[in-house]
């Protein structure tokens, strides 16, 4: 039987079920074939959405690709899905760490990465568990509450914040600015007509916002990422207050909207299976483990680009210098070429080498921070929350398949076990 035909690969305009669930449609494409073309927006070329285990480490992993966006013949900015008009965003994401590559990505990542080293991030453990039951305490006096404002959200937000040494009483402000900002990605589906407008407008007040607070670090010494990053140029690694302040926003947001994802579809997880919940309540020194295996289920970031810097091939794919290409991570870690049963949630799987971190240079920075965060948030919820499930009210997806989860996750919830005893 001949391959499955299909239409290119648009990330856009899915149904509220796809976007809930977008495996099925993942599997389509993988089966057909490793890489498909796709819908390419304004200032790309041609755009390829890469499917398979394979062929989404060797692009990762691999040299003749990366961040640079201007590699192709074409005269074109940094970030090309960004359209003109839009200064205060496009300076902004253009010194992302995501977005550098060496030998900038190698200076900034080598300022950064002591910081969230496996040592340090375990001398944070206390200081999470106390922002956990905090939040879980509020939890406690209402029958019914939102997961992600109550919990997933707040928790890697405050912890990332405390870090940049950003006061807590505007962490409300924070957030909401950090949403507007990704109301820009390509991949959000639906998008309304003045994303582009509100992500600009947010992007231009956070980076004055770490503008003031690099000069404040100036005249005094801080001991947060903010101070450290002032502070590089005494080691000669200079940053400019634009990268320190873009650098600071970036940190901000992609410290807590991948693990705020990443509880709120665990929990959705165990709502699902039962049998997964009541292991880990009464096996806590196993949800380590566990949310690896929740990572390379249904993990919280699903699409990651690079740029081909040569002509070549790819899986049969002609992909010319200068194209854009799309890593379904999601659908790599549903690979059965990878893993066995890949549909299945298996908590003796051995997850072993899933991407949902990425992998290479740009492996995350935060990787060991939000498994530590997500560690101890679930291990404290099944603990302090005996029981917990859906309410009448629908859960609602972020419109978007690069940050991928709930926005809302309405629960009802019970913090007694049932008493066997009659009254």
């Amino acid at each position: 039987m001949s391959p499955e035909v299909l239409p290119p690969f648009n990330p856009t305009g899915w149904s509220e079920r796809e976007l809930a669930d977008p495996y099925p449609v993942y599997t389509r494409y993988r089966e057909a074939a490793p890489v498909h073309s796709g819908l390419p927006t304004e200032g790309e070329t041609a755009v390829w959405y890469v499917f398979t285990a394979a062929e989404t480490e060797h692009v990762l992993t691999s040299r003749d690709y990366g961040r640079d966006a201007t590699c192709g013949a074409a005269q074109r900015t940094a970030v090309p899905s960004l359209p003109d008009g839009r200064p205060g965003l496009r300076q902004l994401v253009q010194d992302w760490l995501v977005f550098l590559d060496p030998p900038k990505h190698t200076r900034l990542r080598r300022i950064l990465s002591g910081e969230f080293t496996p040592r340090v991030v375990d001398a944070l453990r206390p200081r999470i568990a106390e922002i956990t039951h905090e939040l879980l305490a509020g939890m406690r006096t209402k029958p019914v509450t939102d997961l992600v404002a109550g919990f997933a959200a707040p928790l890697p937000l405050v912890v990332i914040a405390e870090l940049l040494g950003v006061p807590r009483r505007h962490l409300d402000w924070y957030r909401t600015r950090a949403l507007a900002l990704q109301e820009a990605s390509t991949a959000r589906t639906g998008q309304c007509p003045d994303a582009y407008r509100r992500s600009d407008t947010a992007a231009s007040e956070l980076r004055d916002y770490f503008l003031d607070q690099v000069r404040r670090s100036r005249r005094s010494d801080r001991e947060d990422l903010v101070g450290l990053l002032a502070a590089a140029r005494r080691s000669g690694l200079f940053l400019g207050d634009d990268e320190i302040a873009a650098t600071c926003v970036h940190l901000l947001t992609a410290g807590h909207e991948t693990t705020t994802n990443l509880l709120s579809k665990a929990v959705l997880i165990m709502l699902d299976r039962p049998d997964v919940r009541a292991r880990l309540q009464d096996h806590p020194e196993e949800v380590g483990t566990a949310v690896d295996e929740f990572i390379r289920f249904d993990g919280p970031v699903q699409m990651i680009s690079r740029w081909a810097y040569r002509d070549h091939e790819l899986a049969g794919a002609h992909i010319r210098q200068g194209d854009k290409v799309v890593l379904v991570l999601g659908s790599a870690n549903r690979d059965p070429g990878r893993f066995h049963d890949p549909d299945v949630l298996d908590l003796d799987r051995g997850t072993g080498k899933h991407c949902g971190f990425g992998m290479g240079i740009h492996f995350c920075l935060g990787a060991a921070l939000a498994r530590a965060e997500s560690e101890i948030a679930i291990t404290a919820l099944l603990k302090k929350i005996h029981e917990f499930s859906r309410s009448e009210d629908p859960i609602i997806y972020n419109q978007d398949l690069v940050f991928h989860g709930p926005a809302t996750l309405p629960l009802r919830t019970r913090t007694e076990p049932h008493s066997s005893s009659t009254a």
